[in-house]
C-alpha cells in the first residue's frame, strides 16, 4: 500500500475547512495548525500558533509533504467578513501567507496550496452583464456574456481581495525562486450549509463535493505544476467564472451547479 501523504491545514476550523475535513482525513495523514484547536483531531496532530507569528508555526511543517492554507481574514468564518480592516488583513493574509510559505521552503515541503478568493474579480459584478447575472429578484439572464478566467484583469472591490491577489503573486514568486510548487484556488461562494445563496450565490456557488474533489485535484497534481491559478466553481447557469481551466488542466469534472 502506498504512503499517505503528510497535509497540513491552516484553518481547518473554518467554513471551507469543514467542507473540507472528512475527505482529507480519509485520504491523507491530516495534521492542522490552528490559533483555537480543531475539534475532531487528536492534540498531537494540531499546534496552537498563528500564521501570523512565524517562529511559533514553524515546527508545525517538518515532516509534512503538502500544505493547505485556509487560514486568512476576511471569510465566513470572520465576523467583520470582506469588510475587515488593514490591520487584521495584514496580519492574517500577507504576514501570515509569506509566513507559511517561508516555514515551508525551509522545511522542504513540496507543495503548498493558498486559499484565493473570487473578492479578486468581485467589481465586475458592479458592471453589465455580470451585475444582471448576481442581481436577486425576478430571472433577467443575457443572452450570453464573456467568462472571466484565471487571466483576466483583477478587479478587487475590498482590502481582502487585495491581499488574495498579493497571496497570489507570493505564490509565483516563491514558485520561480524555490523548489516549491504553489497553486492558488479561488474559492467562490461555500457555506456551511452546501446550498446556493440568493442573488450572487446563485452564480459563484462552490458545492462541497466539488471543492473536495478539486482540493484533491491541486493536492496530488503532478509534480511539475510549478505554479497555477484555479477558479473553484461548480457548473451554475449564472456563472462568470471560468472553471474551464482547472477542468483542462487537472481533470476537473464539477458534479453540481445552479441551473
Amino acid at each position: 500500500m502506498a504512503k499517505k501523504l503528510n497535509l497540513l491545514v491552516t484553518g481547518l476550523s473554518g467554513v471551507v475547512g469543514q467542507a473540507l475535513k472528512p475527505v482529507l482525513e480519509e485520504r491523507y495523514n491530516v495534521s492542522a495548525l490552528s490559533r483555537s484547536g480543531v475539534d475532531g483531531l487528536p492534540d498531537g496532530q494540531v499546534l496552537k500558533a498563528n500564521i501570523a507569528e512565524f517562529d511559533s508555526i514553524r515546527p508545525a511543517f517538518e515532516g509534512v509533504d503538502c500544505v493547505l492554507n485556509l487560514a486568512a481574514d476576511g471569510g465566513m468564518s470572520s465576523a467583520d467578513g470582506m469588510d475587515g480592516g488593514w490591520d487584521t488583513m495584514l496580519e492574517n493574509n500577507i504576514v501570515g501567507a509569506y509566513n507559511v510559505l517561508e516555514a515551508a521552503r525551509q522545511a522542504g515541503v513540496s507543495r503548498v496550496i493558498l486559499a484565493s478568493s473570487g473578492a479578486t474579480v468581485n467589481g465586475y459584478e458592479r458592471e453589465e452583464p455580470y451585475s444582471r447575472l448576481v442581481a436577486t429578484g425576478p430571472e433577467d439572464i443575457p443572452e450570453s456574456w464573456k467568462m472571466i478566467d484565471e487571466f483576466a484583469e483583477p478587479k478587487p472591490v475590498s482590502i481582502y481581495g487585495v491581499t488574495k491577489l498579493f497571496g497570489e503573486d507570493l505564490g509565483r514568486y516563491f514558485a520561480l525562486t524555490t523548489p516549491l510548487s504553489v497553486i492558488n484556488l479561488r474559492i467562490s461562494s461555500c457555506g456551511p450549509d452546501d446550498v446556493p445563496g440568493a442573488g450572487r450565490g446563485q452564480a459563484n456557488w462552490v458545492s462541497h463535493r466539488d471543492l473536495q474533489q478539486l482540493a484533491i485535484k491541486c493536492i496530488e497534481a503532478p509534480a511539475d505544476l510549478k505554479f497555477d491559478i484555479f477558479w473553484a466553481t461548480s457548473n451554475n447557469k449564472r456563472g462568470y467564472r471560468d472553471n474551464s481551466h482547472a477542468k483542462e488542466v487537472l481533470g476537473y469534472a464539477p458534479q453540481d451547479g445552479v441551473r
